[in-house]
């Protein structure tokens, strides 16, 4: 004969135990799952932090002197500059000092190579590209076509692959070749 539950007094303590138990293993079950859960997010934010510094590490070992380079550019241009402006009766009549002007601007070359400072020297008759050069003015002369580069005056530099100072160039405007 089946027994029925009339009261609190007829409930089986055995079967309150197992409820209760049920309750406290689903209970554990979900912080287990709450904790697994956060011991991968925190393992996901520890490489991607790891990534991270890696990359700004990198960063600033391949692009730390750009400051410094940027502010040596100025010398470069007018060592250039001094040499540039010697004429051939000055050369033969300071020629050591010419030469010494010549050995430091290729040793600043030479030191700014080393550190990834490369020159942007465009030809005449390339092709304008704003990702490296800078249009100083634009006029039309025969011969040439449209963004074609007609003029240089003054280089640009590269860190690695990064614009330090664009080439100054003059651009064709002419619309026929």
């Amino acid at each position: 004969m089946a027994q029925e539950n009339t009261g609190p007094e007829d409930i089986n303590l055995d079967d309150l135990d197992g409820l209760e138990a049920m309750d406290e293993i689903e209970t554990l079950r979900a912080e287990r799952d709450d904790m697994r859960d956060r011991f991968m997010r925190a393992l996901a934010d520890a490489e991607n932090s790891r990534k991270r510094s890696e990359r700004d590490r990198r960063e600033a070992e391949q692009y730390g002197g750009t400051k410094l380079a940027r502010d040596l550019l100025p010398v470069y241009d007018n060592l250039k500059r001094a040499l540039d402006a010697a004429n051939e009766e000055t050369r033969a009549q300071a020629a050591a000092l010419i030469e010494g002007l010549e050995l430091t601007l290729r040793e600043l070359t030479n030191v700014l190579a080393k550190h990834g400072v490369t020159e942007i020297n465009p030809e005449l008759g390339e092709t304008f590209d704003p990702q490296l050069h800078q249009a100083m003015f634009e006029a039309p002369v025969s011969g040439t076509k449209a963004g074609q580069i007609i003029q240089v005056m003054g280089v640009g530099f590269l860190l690695h692959d990064r614009l330090l100072r664009p080439a100054q160039v003059g651009v064709s405007s002419n619309t026929q070749g």
